[in-house]
């Protein structure tokens, strides 16, 4: 089965540092372009960062430019996304998604910053 598996979410403070891994099988991982969503309570998911399929260009939203940098590594069929100066906003479940052909979805990790 076609899964990706998301971890490294996780309790820090304000300004604190944290990377999540998404670690893809059951699909060819240099064709799908992978995303990073959050979603906070009481809020819409929101995306956050992309990488496309094969050239693996990048692209971030407004409220991390700066902060997160996405990457991947083909060989170990993972995509990360580095979090620096984290803020309570970026208090959320972090789920990373693969398109190509179809959507493939993680199940989540939670990131808490505290105040």
């Amino acid at each position: 089965e076609a899964q990706l598996v998301e971890s490294g979410g996780g309790l820090v403070q304000t300004g604190g540092s944290l990377t999540l891994s998404c670690v893809a099988s059951g699909f060819r991982f240099d064709d799908y372009a992978i995303g990073w969503f959050r979603q906070a309570p009481g809020k819409e998911r929101e995306g956050i960062s992309c990488i496309s399929a094969i050239d693996r260009d990048t692209d971030y939203a407004d409220s991390v430019k700066g902060r997160f940098t996405i990457s991947s590594d083909s060989a170990k069929r993972t995509v990360y996304l580095q979090m620096n100066g984290l803020k309570p906003e970026d208090t959320a479940v972090y789920y990373c998604v693969a398109v190509g052909p179809y959507a493939v979805w993680g199940q989540g990790t939670q990131v808490t910053v505290s105040s």
